[in-house]
């Protein structure tokens, strides 16, 4: 099942470097059956002046997202979604994009909630393949619907994700990390477009920015670097860890740092984040 994996050395640090693709092995497997190349931006329309070849546009908000609850879709509308863009169990999905693969990553995360046994991602995404000025197209394909994909039964959120409630009771024993800028974690400033009633951080947590894992090209930090990083802030790999930051976005991408790339085994996205935290009845906020 699925293609064989990048063989290149700078992947080989990574605690789980089979989830990382190079631009030079992508570029050599555009084309082989099974593979499914898929951008997924901040701004959708970037695909629209240029696009790695064969690879199809995901709409994170669009296509992931329930139309009614600010929840994910469920597992019907997912293998819907498969079956519009034509993947299968057995494919291998390659995700990039834009903002340093931010919203590819959280494409990612979904994915991996819902059991996809086979998804990776571009180290660098769609701004490393750009600044090696490799081959784009503009070309849309058509894709063959296939309505053959199958959820597992039962998808159990808790392994991937933390509830509200939930992580009310967290605050002992819970190493929770925030994700946002500094001035957000402080309560100085709110992000713009979010309408968000209090201003802090979930109490205990250690504050770190999203892109401390990422290079000027986009691409990861050394794994070495990416440790030192964590153990700056006495993170401890062992504890049970949660991640947030305002929509989930950036909390996903350090998920996939922490799991991926460091080898943690305990680590949940909480994707209400502060849109929720921030805006709901009765519970504690810390400032400074």
């Amino acid at each position: 099942m699925g293609i064989e994996y990048d063989p290149s050395p700078q992947l080989k640090q990574y605690a789980h470097p089979n989830k990382l693709v190079t631009n030079a092995w992508l570029g050599a497997k555009l084309g082989t059956p099974g593979l499914k190349v898929v951008e997924v931006d901040a701004d959708s329309l970037l695909y629209d002046i240029g696009h790695i070849p064969t690879a199809m546009r995901l709409k994170w908000y669009e296509d992931l997202s329930d139309p009614v609850w600010r929840d994910l879709i469920g597992p019907k509308e997912f293998e819907e979604l498969m079956g519009r863009l034509g993947i299968t169990r057995e494919d291998t999905v390659v995700f990039y994009g834009d903002h340093a693969n931010l919203w590819a990553v959280y494409a990612l995360w979904v994915f991996e909630l819902f059991g996809h046994p086979d998804v990776r991602i571009l180290d660098g995404g769609r701004d490393a393949w750009m600044q090696e000025e490799r081959e784009i197209s503009y070309a849309v394909d058509e894709v063959s619907p296939r309505p053959v994909y199958s959820v597992p039964s039962h998808r159990n959120d808790h392994t991937h994700r933390i509830f509200v409630d939930e992580l009310r009771t967290k605050f002992d024993g819970t190493q929770v990390i925030d994700l946002r800028n500094a001035e957000e974690y402080t309560g100085e400033v709110t992000l713009p477009g979010y309408p968000i009633r209090r201003n802090g951080h979930v109490p205990g947590a250690k504050n770190l920015r999203a892109d401390s894992s990422l290079l000027a090209n986009s691409r990861f930090h050394p794994a070495e670097a990416i440790q030192a990083i964590h153990a700056e802030l006495q993170l401890d790999p062992h504890r049970e860890t949660v991640v947030y930051c305002n929509n989930g976005a950036r909390a996903a991408l350090e998920w996939f740092v922490l799991r991926f790339l460091l080898g943690w085994e305990n680590v949940r996205v909480y994707d209400g984040s502060w849109v929720e935290w921030g805006n709901m009845m009765r519970v504690p906020i810390e400032r400074g």
